[in-house]
């Protein structure tokens, strides 16, 4: 009988044995689990303290300071993408609202004629026909009752940080199917066109319709590499910014110490389907009277 009771005993303690030894590993593993999640309940707290810190950073930054007499009170930004640095070009989104560029339209509309060119010498009329083939109007901030006009102008100022003093009427230009301009500078280079009283610095050009198809403004130099006399200023290559209604384009004709930047020269490639419409603010060195 206490053989049979010993035995007994020795079956039953070893299911025993192995239920303990499964429930202290059930409990190791789940212990375990807890601890190993103490870290990511604190790495959230540090990244709401950076965020905190960086918005706290932020805020100062954008705090105005104190202004001179000709300054402004306010902190603006005016968000732009460096398109090129040869030439320096710069792109502006939304520069302009859609009723905007539908109001500089109307006012161009009834007065829009044959666009020129500036002849260099030994060019004439008709040895330069087709090289431009849009129609155009200038029209200043002044004649504008509306203001939408001096708006752009302020803020083409503040982009360019050039007063608006310096900038010449606004070119309103239309260009129908086919119609182009070939590449060109919109600087003038005395030896080509004559002694002249100043010079074209940059060029803004704000778009006022979107263009189904063509129409683009393409810089065939862009970064120096296809720069030849040979070249073949029909060619619609390069870098090419598609018109899209209400943005702007900055580009600049000279280089920082004053020379005519050569891979500043663009054109407007043909438009194959639609219309396209744009606003042209020529900016010079110095004061202009309209």
């Amino acid at each position: 009988m206490k053989t049979k009771t010993k035995r007994s005993r020795s079956k039953l303690g070893l299911p025993l044995v192995l239920a303990l030894c499964s429930l202290f590993f059930l409990a190791g593993f789940y212990a375990s689990t807890l601890l190993s999640q103490d870290a990511p309940v604190i790495r959230p707290r540090l990244r709401r303290l950076e965020m905190l810190k960086s918005e706290s950073v932020s805020a100062k930054e954008h705090r105005p300071m104190p202004y001179g007499v000709t300054g402004e009170a306010s902190v603006e930004s005016i968000p732009f993408q460096v398109l090129s640095w040869k030439p320096r070009a710069l792109y502006f989104p939304g520069f302009a609202t859609p009723d905007q560029c539908e109001a500089i339209i109307d006012m161009a509309k009834l007065r829009l004629r044959p666009s020129a060119l500036a002849l260099r010498k030994g060019e004439t009329i008709e040895s330069t026909k087709g090289t431009r083939t849009s129609s155009g109007t200038f029209l200043s901030a002044s004649e504008d009752k509306s203001g939408v006009l001096e708006l752009i102008e302020h803020k083409i100022s503040k982009a360019t940080m050039i007063p608006r003093s310096h900038g010449e009427s606004f070119n309103i230009l239309r260009y129908e199917i086919g119609q182009k301009y070939d590449s060109h500078y919109d600087s003038f280079n005395p030896s080509e066109y004559g002694p002249q009283t100043s010079q074209r610095i940059a060029s803004f050009l704000l778009y006022l319709s979107d263009v189904e198809e063509g129409g683009e403004t393409m810089f065939p130099f862009e970064n120096g590499a296809k720069i030849t006399s040979k070249y073949d200023y029909k060619r619609c290559i390069g870098l090419k910014v598609k018109p899209r209604q209400g943005d702007g384009l900055l580009f600049y004709s000279l280089l920082p110490n004053g020379t005519i930047d050569r891979t500043s020269l663009h054109g407007s490639c043909p438009v194959d389907k639609g219309e396209k419409w744009v606003a042209t603010k020529w900016i010079r060195d110095q004061v202009q009277n309209e």
